[in-house]
């Protein structure tokens, strides 16, 4: 693995200034098009500015690590994974801003570098821990307990592995002749053009960002931690939330999770995930919690109270409407699937007539084949010493996960959202048929489509970053690479620490939404559908034709798309509690005021404030976890 020199000339930044990023491509032949990014892109940036460097990989690691941490804490309580490589670049700038003023660094970071340290950030802080709150949280779950932790170490690091390869092959196909959007690649590419052409500006994000990630924490003590200080416990937000509820919503509708809840996190992410999804996510907040419940309370069908028992009820409708949604929308989009699919062809049949510059530079193929081939016979290792999976169905889950992942990376790349639940639901319906009554097999192969497409189109997305910097792209997978360790270290012994023990999941800290829905399919294709109570199965035929409807929508009407409910946010609204739907909804109505009266602040600062108050808040939640129960957990982390 070979490092830019830390010794080698700087590149003057002012090139920054004036370079205008490629958004709109180029056009001609393949061959063409790759020569005239090589010429007017790549040329006097990638083969001269450093880019991969101890630093900037240090650096992503440990931001990646601190942001892995964050995004396991949201999404145990949300279901939601964020992307964190805009906020690794804003934090890394502002950073070595730092260290040069103060001469702990000699020179800044190049726009390359960050470049580079964004890449092994995203790996490390998002797409080596996103199966972790689904399949891995389903799992414990189903059976009571999690898999010993060198199984869960293996199989985070090798799902990776097999996502990260899998990319190579299609980033030749979709980002440089077809040039597709990758919308989220693009925002970083240009957070990181803006950063390094208007210091000032760069660091008037940091500074927003540090300070909203201070006072979220500090907010969060004040929930949490007072509770944990004897004399402070009456004064915690939290107590106080709870003596407010008592008395407006009364202990029915408290039971029902229909009360008030101040956790600022869960506003930002409102803020970041825009109206249409936070609106469809309150509608379906108040249908599910104020009507649904209600009734089935009424009906004597739900005979307790509290979370755990209102939510065995209300996970069925809302996993089939976001499963049928999801399916439909694949099949509507099916064009774009049969590209993906065209492009197998493409891929492996043309042969490269690009010039030797070009082939130098671009990741290896061989590289794709030993990634590919390590992680099959790893998985297929550890999926029969897991569960007794035979090796045959191993192999058919890796193979039908190269296609649903070319797919997914596709979609991501047209769209900006990888349908990585879509993805594993259908691994889930065929192992349904391939090994029925098994729920852990259909659970892992699953689990498998999920992690590679996650992983690949988290990648992809950073390489069209880095395509429209000038990037070098055998560097910035290398720099992605780099990533999975930490990654996999970190998220998995964060997770093993936080959930110390079955209750946790699902309980009113961490819902656990994905989980949810991920175990509730893995029962129902189990034990198959006439094993559910009659209201069950009618809820689930209901909240399918919901989802179809909400998919047909936006073809029928796709003007009118922004203002049509999201199948995905209305679903999730029945796996969570109510008062979530309420805090996302704030969140999206702040940033849309925010939007209306000063649209240029808002472009400024809304993702900085934002980012910064879920990772100061979340970063705040884990001490608290790991300062109260800290010594018990450590303890059973080393058996004792």
């Amino acid at each position: 693995m070979k490092f830019d020199s830390a010794k080698e000339t700087e590149t003057p930044e002012k090139p920054a200034v004036e370079f205008k990023l490629p958004v709109e491509g180029f056009t001609g032949t393949p061959e063409e098009i790759e020569r005239q990014w090589f010429e007017k892109v790549y040329k006097g940036r990638g083969d001269s500015m450093r880019q991969l460097t101890w630093r900037a990989v240090l650096m992503g690691s440990v931001l990646g690590a601190v942001l892995s941490l964050t995004n396991l804490y949201i999404g145990l309580k949300s279901g939601w994974g964020m992307g964190v490589a805009i906020t690794a670049c804003i934090l890394s700038y502002a950073i070595w801003t730092t260290f040069v003023k103060i001469g702990l660094a000699k020179t800044p970071m190049t726009i390359l570098e960050n470049n580079c340290m964004q890449s092994t950030a995203s790996s490390a802080g998002y797409s080596t821990g996103g199966t972790l709150i689904s399949a891995f949280a389903a799992f414990i779950m189903l059976n009571g307990h999690a898999l010993p932790l060198p199984l869960t170490f293996a199989w985070v690091f090798f799902l990776a592995i097999l996502g990260v390869t899998m990319a190579v092959p299609m980033k030749k196909q979709m980002i440089n002749i077809e040039q597709l959007r990758f919308p989220s690649g693009v925002a970083a590419a240009e957070t990181l053009r803006a950063l390094h052409s208007h210091g000032a500006k760069g660091m008037r994000a940091a500074k927003a960002l540090g300070i909203a990630g201070i006072l979220a924490a500090i907010d969060n003590f004040w929930h949490d931690g007072f509770a944990l200080i004897a004399r402070l416990a009456p004064f915690s937000s939290d107590t106080l939330v709870t003596k407010f509820n008592a008395v407006v919503f009364g202990p029915a509708w408290v039971g029902r999770t229909v009360m008030f809840s101040w956790e600022p996190i869960f506003i930002a992410s409102g803020a970041i995930m825009g109206m249409r999804v936070c609106v469809s996510i309150f509608i379906g907040s108040i249908v599910c919690w104020m009507g649904f419940v209600p009734a089935l309370q009424h009906a004597s069908l739900i005979t307790g109270s509290g979370f755990r028992d209102c939510v065995q009820w209300s996970v069925w409708p809302g996993v089939s409407c976001m499963v049928a949604a999801s399916l439909l929308n694949l099949i509507l989009q099916w064009r774009v699937s049969l590209r993906a699919f065209l492009d197998l062809a493409k891929i492996f049949s043309r042969k490269s007539k690009s010039p030797g510059e070009m082939e130098s530079i671009e990741t290896p193929m061989s590289w794709f084949a030993a990634g590919q081939l390590i992680s099959l016979v790893a998985l297929a290792l550890l999926a029969h010493a897991s569960f007794g999976m035979p090796y045959w169905q191993s192999t058919v889950a890796v193979v039908l996960s190269f296609a649903l992942a070319l797919v997914a990376c596709r979609v991501t790349g047209e769209t900006d959202t990888t349908p990585i639940s879509a993805m594993g639901k259908v691994t889930q319906l065929t192992f349904g048929a391939l090994n029925p009554g098994n729920m852990n097999v259909n659970l892992m192969s699953a689990n498998i489509t999920a992690g590679a497409a996650g992983s690949a189109a988290d990648l992809l997305t950073d390489l069209k970053s880095g395509y429209l910097l000038g990037a070098h792209p055998r560097k910035q997978f290398i720099a992605q690479f780099a990533g999975i360790f930490i990654g996999t270290v970190v998220s998995v012994l964060a997770f093993t620490l936080i959930v110390d023990k079955p209750e946790v999941i699902g309980s009113d800290q961490f819902p656990a939404p994905s989980a949810q829905t991920w175990a509730a399919v893995a029962q129902a294709l189990s034990k198959g559908l006439d094993a559910l109570a009659p209201a069950k199965i009618w809820s689930i035929v209901i909240g399918g034709a919901v989802g179809i409807v909400f998919a047909i929508l936006p073809v029928i009407f796709p003007r009118q798309e922004k203002y049509l409910p999201s199948a995905s946010g209305f679903g999730l609204a029945w796996i969570f509690q109510w008062y979530y739907g309420v805090l996302f909804f704030m969140g999206a109505i702040i940033a849309y005021w925010f939007q209306k009266k000063s649209p240029a602040k808002a472009e400024e600062f809304t993702y900085p404030v934002a980012s910064g108050v879920m990772a100061g808040g979340a970063l705040m939640g884990v001490a608290i976890i790991f300062w109260q129960n800290g010594g018990e957990m450590i303890g059973k982390f080393f058996g004792h």
